[in-house]
């Protein structure tokens, strides 16, 4: 199934797992298709991330799940340890090379055509910044009728000698925004991931005070 107007935007969850499966079957193919466990590993994992995330088990499985729905992963079979797979390419519908750039965006956030060749280099060796610079031209540039354009040129910041490139798998963004602010909807759910978390351990450390019959101080004082 091609990526249409049709398939809902990838959450920042769901691009995270999709791209660190992309990255694993290229970068440790013996290790590929991934155990639950290595997903979540390779989803949390302090480099080669922007931003770093902490999803949990349950997170990941939600993903995949609806990732599954879309025809971007897939389980593997002849194992007695359920293992992913993607299927970007096939399900996106873009060669090699571009499915290897948005990849990368998912991963690392904008980057220019010269950061990217560069961290691709053990995803795919692009002979120059100008074959690049091709392939990210054609993915701004897609038909509405394949599903529209999949990458946007940022604004160059301020200071900064290239624009950078940014994925739309996660939607459209706001180009009138800085830089810094075009990842909002990703960190928009990271906040509200770790809101739930100190609320979840607002109300146990709130449940042990209660069983030891110690007070417990309002959020905010010592």
């Amino acid at each position: 199934m091609p990526f249409d107007a049709q398939v809902q935007p990838l959450t920042a969850s769901e691009a995270r797992v999709l791209a660190t499966l992309m990255e694993k079957a290229r970068t440790v193919p013996d290790s590929y298709p991934l155990s639950l466990t290595s997903l979540v590993a390779g989803c949390n994992q302090k480099t080669t991330r922007e931003p770093v995330m902490q999803l949990s088990e349950a997170e990941v499985l939600q993903a995949l799940q609806s990732l599954r729905a879309q025809n971007l992963v897939f389980e593997g079979s002849g194992s007695r340890t359920t293992r992913y797979e993607h299927n970007f390419q096939r399900g996106v519908g873009v060669p090699e090379q571009s499915a290897v750039l948005l990849g990368l965006l998912m991963l690392r956030g904008p980057q220019t055509a010269a950061e990217l060749r560069s961290n691709a280099e053990r995803w795919y060796r692009f002979a120059d910044v100008s074959s690049v610079e091709a392939f990210l031209d054609e993915l701004r540039e897609r038909s509405e009728e394949k599903g529209g354009p999949l990458a946007v040129l940022l604004p160059r910041a301020p200071g900064a000698r290239e624009s950078r490139w940014m994925h739309l798998l996660c939607g459209p963004v706001d180009l009138s925004l800085p830089a810094a602010g075009l990842q909002g909807g990703a960190l928009a759910e990271r906040v509200a991931q770790l809101e739930a978390q100190v609320a979840q351990l607002h109300a146990t450390v709130q449940q042990l005070c209660a069983e030891l019959g110690l007070p417990m101080s309002p959020p905010g004082q010592a």
